[in-house]
């Protein structure tokens, strides 16, 4: 059976097992909640190319980094011309087609819902 392409518009997503065996691995040897999130912006910095492209309130933005608050939150630096605006990771829109490594953000979704 061949391989369906998702519709043009349309994200691909990332099957639960995978996603289930994405967090085991970023929360692995952590030991509480602090840590699992510092597992997975671990695991951003490792694998999710950046800059990319995507839209924000129907504007396109460049996420240039992903940085872990004082709060323990993880959030996109999004930029457009001289403007940078913080959005968390749980809420930023991911383009398509996403950015190389846009597993790790599923799956930290996937995370963040099990809560």
């Amino acid at each position: 059976m061949a391989k369906r392409e998702p519709e043009p518009g349309r994200q691909r997503t990332v099957a639960a097992a995978v996603l289930d065996k994405l967090i085991e691995e970023a929360t692995v040897d952590c030991y509480d909640e602090s840590e699992q999130i510092t597992g997975f912006y671990t695991m951003f910095e490792e694998h999710l190319r950046l800059p990319f492209a995507t839209h924000v309130l129907g504007v396109q933005v460049t996420v240039e980094s992903i940085d872990l608050t004082e709060a323990e939150e993880i959030v996109a630096t999004c930029t457009r011309g001289d403007d940078r605006q913080a959005i968390s990771i749980l809420d930023l829109p991911l383009p398509v087609p996403p950015p190389q490594g846009v597993e790790w953000i599923e799956a930290y979704r996937r995370w963040a819902r099990r809560g």
